[in-house]
């Protein structure tokens, strides 16, 4: 079996991209865990840190897999307004005639069916046939469509993939892999939250055809809210799971080419266990805290609220959340006007006592310029201050 790693020089999923970091906060060694399978991985996705992986960049058949990326594209094209979730359209010969063998929704030339009914059809029912018809509702044709596919993997920093139609169905030049698909799974969570939650879904009924969600781990672990499986021969079963424990702390695996569907989802409960019996995350910033009341001149005010204008979050080992410590160092010298939201200082994170990350202190309130004299008055004082 290929070797697994553990980030401890982390490996982090930013904007889409795998960047390379020094991460004292994960300078001491976790046993690695062992899956059966081709290749996997294992993120904590409030941070972006892979936690562990094997092969993660073997290029692999993704299969269904490749209908999240469908979905993505689906969910963007609702949110820019060039879909409605209840517009109705034709059914197409080319949806209705997918490779009969396949997994489908069966809808009907006959009968018009919704976006909305089509997505999840592709979510639960994993349905090819819902996959081509939605790629031309997208974008006029497959061909185009997966295109589109392909630019929005570079978009999303997925530099192993490359698709050639909306289902996953087997094509030479249609590959991608567990890395890829992890910062993919990622990013659809983080943009589509709201739409996300139809991957929880365990059944549809379509043209009187009730299907179950195939991902067995949503029966089995009510923390698992999601979220793809894909086989085709030649592919092993692959998982995409994720699930949220300890109030917030999410954990995305993905495991591709193992032996049976029970194996993916024994594999993959297993990764995920081993995340979070070793792993937390640790929120070091919260949007909206305040951390200072830092002095401000030429104001109608003495003082002005300042502190976090994001969440930040941290990946620790269990346990070490007591070892983050924070320290606030102001701009000198502070004058209005200050707009809410703008910098006036660093917050300096350590753990341990070692450098963690320098975080921006915003002002949390607009602070206003005081009246001409007033200004005049300061502008003396702070020749002196």
């Amino acid at each position: 079996m290929p070797k697994s790693t553990v980030s401890i020089i982390a490996r982090a999923v930013v904007s889409g991209t795998i960047l390379a970091a020094a991460l004292p906060a994960l300078s001491q060694t976790v046993p690695a865990p062992v899956a059966a399978a081709r290749s996997w991985t294992v993120l904590d996705a409030n941070t972006g840190q892979m936690l562990a992986s094997q092969e993660a960049g073997l290029r692999i058949i993704p299969a269904s897999l490749t209908k999240v990326m469908t979905a993505y594209l689906v969910f963007e094209a609702v949110r820019d307004k060039r879909l409605q979730w209840d517009q109705m359209v034709n059914v197409s010969l080319n949806a209705y005639r997918v490779d009969k063998s396949s997994s489908k929704m069966f809808i009907d030339p006959k009968v018009p069916v919704s976006i909305k009914d089509l997505t999840y059809g592709l979510i639960i029912q994993s349905g090819n046939d819902a996959a081509v018809q939605l790629a031309e509702a997208v974008a006029g044709s497959e061909e185009t469509f997966a295109a589109m596919m392909n630019k929005k993997a570079l978009e999303l920093g997925m530099k192993g993939s490359h698709f050639m139609n909306a289902s996953g169905l087997p094509h030479p030049e249609h590959y991608s892999t567990a890395e890829d698909l992890t910062i993919l799974a990622a990013r659809l969570i983080r943009d589509f939250p709201e739409e996300y939650k139809i991957y929880s879904v365990k059944e549809f009924t379509y043209n009187n055809i009730k299907q179950g969600n195939r991902n067995l781990l949503l029966y089995s672990d009510s923390t698992v809210d999601g979220m793809k499986t894909g086989y085709v021969n030649g592919s092993g079963y692959n998982l995409i799971a994720s699930a949220k424990r300890n109030g917030s702390q999410r954990i995305i695996t993905v495991v591709t080419g193992t032996a049976s569907p029970r194996v993916r989802a024994d594999e993959s409960m297993k990764l995920l266990g081993w995340a979070y019996s070793n792993f937390e995350s640790v929120r070091v910033a919260a949007n909206g805290q305040q951390l200072a009341t830092p002095t401000v001149w030429k104001s109608e005010q003495n003082t002005f609220k300042a502190g976090f204008g994001a969440d930040r979050y941290e990946t620790l080992l269990k346990g070490a959340g007591s070892k983050i410590k924070t320290e606030v160092v102001l701009q000198d010298k502070l004058a209005a006007p200050i707009a809410k939201g703008a910098k006036v200082g660093t917050v300096k994170v350590t753990f341990d006592g070692k450098p963690l990350a320098d975080l921006p202190l915003v002002a949390l309130e607009d602070v206003k310029e005081a009246g001409f004299f007033a200004r005049i008055w300061d502008s003396l004082r702070m020749r002196f201050a």
